[in-house]
């Protein structure tokens, strides 16, 4: 049965951020040709050319709704239209809206796998999200003992090999979401951090070797994405509370 936390409700006529809203919008990349040609005319040169840069026609197409999608829903909280966003980006690629004096300072984040696309949205704090298909022919060892901390590898060799391929998952989309939210990329190290992954175990960062009180900083959550899908959450501070919505093409 699914808890009333984990149900995707249609958001309401008029979306508002309040100082401690962290929304998540759940959205299907698959729509149809008329829809990725809507979509398409509301991308920046920049984008165009990121999406002409992507060899097969199917990923081309799936970058297109995407960030289609996110300038969609980020209008809808500045109240202007989707093609006037104007975007910049840091050192390592992540994103940030170019804000005039006045308007909200908006952060978000963005992930999407398999024709499911997950939107982060809050005010003036870092945000990160991921989502993960869960492959059957990923097992995660040599992930796990390359890339996760010694703590987390500790954990997940308790674990009994019928466990182990959730485990790595739930570890690995909450690492993602937190180094996303850090907006640092792979350049910081995935094994200098540590998070919860036993089955059960709330989300967590544990631990922050550069910086030990950095831990302390962060939230994680786990997200419902849809069968077959894990994600996680990573939102800085710990006052803040979480509505999803599923969004719906109209």
């Amino acid at each position: 049965m699914t808890s009333p936390d984990e149900i995707w409700v249609a958001p309401p006529a008029h979306v508002y951020l309040a100082s401690k809203d962290v929304h998540v919008w759940r959205a299907c990349l698959y729509v149809s040709p008329a829809e990725v040609e809507r979509l398409q005319q509301m991308l920046a040169p920049d984008e165009w050319k990121r999406a002409k840069s992507f060899y097969f026609e199917k990923d081309r197409q799936r970058f297109i709704v995407a960030r289609g999608l996110l300038r969609t829903i980020l209008s809808l909280y500045l109240g202007t239209e989707p093609d006037a966003l104007l975007f910049h980006y840091n050192a390592y690629g992540k994103p940030a809206l170019v804000c005039t004096p006045g308007e909200k300072q908006i952060s978000f984040n963005v992930s999407h796998t398999r024709g499911i696309a997950l939107y982060a949205v809050t005010l003036q704090r870092s945000i990160g999200v991921d989502i993960e298909h869960i492959d059957a022919k990923v097992g995660g060892n040599d992930i796990v003992e390359h890339f996760f901390s010694q703590r987390e590898i500790s954990a997940f060799r308790a674990l009994p090999s019928a466990l182990q391929r959730e485990a790595f998952f739930r570890a690995w989309t909450r690492k993602e979401a937190y180094i996303k939210a850090r907006g640092e990329g792979l350049s910081r190290p995935l094994d200098q951090f540590g998070v919860s992954l036993a089955p059960g175990e709330p989300a967590a960062l544990l631990e922050t070797k550069d910086d030990p009180s950095e831990a302390a900083r962060w939230s994680l959550r786990d997200l419902s994405a849809g069968s077959g899908y894990l994600a996680a959450l990573a939102v800085e501070g710990h006052d803040w509370q979480l509505q999803r919505w599923q969004y719906c093409l109209k």
